[in-house]
């Protein structure tokens, strides 16, 4: 016990590691020199963190996670690199999170009060946003950027370089290959785009009229003229809904794959 810091006796802390105000490290963890820990942070028991990776205030850490170990990439040559996670995440047993590789901007980052289930990982230089779920078992591969309030299914899979966009839901035992417009809904093992995420709308309070909006560029760019990105450019024409305009940056906006497709 040092001050309000709670350490269990059987714990390791590396001799420069940071640890905030309240937070509380059961048995048998292992905390590496250049960890930081925000304040309030619980790491329940048999948690390694190593690396240069900070985990902010209010998150939990479940037992056997390892966070900030070496990316797995043959490229990575020990260079310096780091993990950096948010606020009031709840990372539950046997997730793991790697480091980022310089070939990768040399940054892992999650956001702020996701939601990780038993078995998850997340590759090197990820970028998750805010209120992320992945579900049991779900992993995204290296350079995946999940916009916030996605939902990842569980058994699911993400291909590096992969974008989700947000509000988007991935359904169980999916792989997903291409890039998923905001407020999608993708679902077979192969991952088809299968229409728009109707419930997590409505439960989030999107109005009504936004909602419609949605439905109509959804069929424009299901059955529209042109190119998928030629059909994205018209719904500028058709549209003034925010939700709508955030489907359109997305697709007009830099990618290093394709789009999942409307069947």
């Amino acid at each position: 016990m040092l001050g309000n810091i709670n350490i269990h006796h059987s714990s390791i802390i590396e001799e420069g590691a940071q640890i905030g105000d309240g937070t509380s490290i059961g048995p048998f963890c292992f905390v590496g020199s250049r960890v930081r820990l925000g304040k309030n942070v619980n790491l329940k028991s048999h948690v390694v963190m190593k690396g240069d990776t900070f985990l902010g205030d209010d998150s939990t850490v479940f037992p056997f996670s390892v966070l900030g170990e070496i990316p797995q990439d043959k490229k990575f040559n020990g260079e310096s690199t780091s993990l950096k996670i948010g606020k009031r995440n709840q990372i539950r047993e046997h997730v793991t999170i790697n480091l980022g590789t310089k070939g990768g901007g040399g940054l892992t980052e999650v956001g702020n009060d996701g939601l990780f289930m038993a078995g998850c990982h997340i590759a090197h230089d990820a970028k998750v946003g805010n209120n992320v779920i992945l579900v049991n078992n779900a992993s995204l591969a290296g350079h995946c950027v999940i916009e916030d309030s996605v939902i990842v299914g569980g058994l699911s899979g993400v291909h590096q370089f992969v974008r989700i966009g947000e509000g988007a839901i991935i359904g169980a035992v999916t792989m997903v290959t291409n890039d998923v417009i905001p407020y999608g809904l993708v679902q077979a093992p192969r991952g088809e785009l299968d229409g728009l995420n109707l419930v997590g709308l409505k439960r989030k309070g999107v109005p009504r009229v936004d909602i419609m909006a949605l439905r109509a560029a959804f069929q424009t760019l299901s059955q529209g003229d042109g190119t998928f990105q030629d059909r994205a450019q018209k719904l500028t024409d058709d549209s003034d809904s925010k939700y709508v305009e955030k489907i359109v940056s997305f697709v007009l906006g830099h990618s290093d794959r394709s789009f999942l497709t409307p069947r």
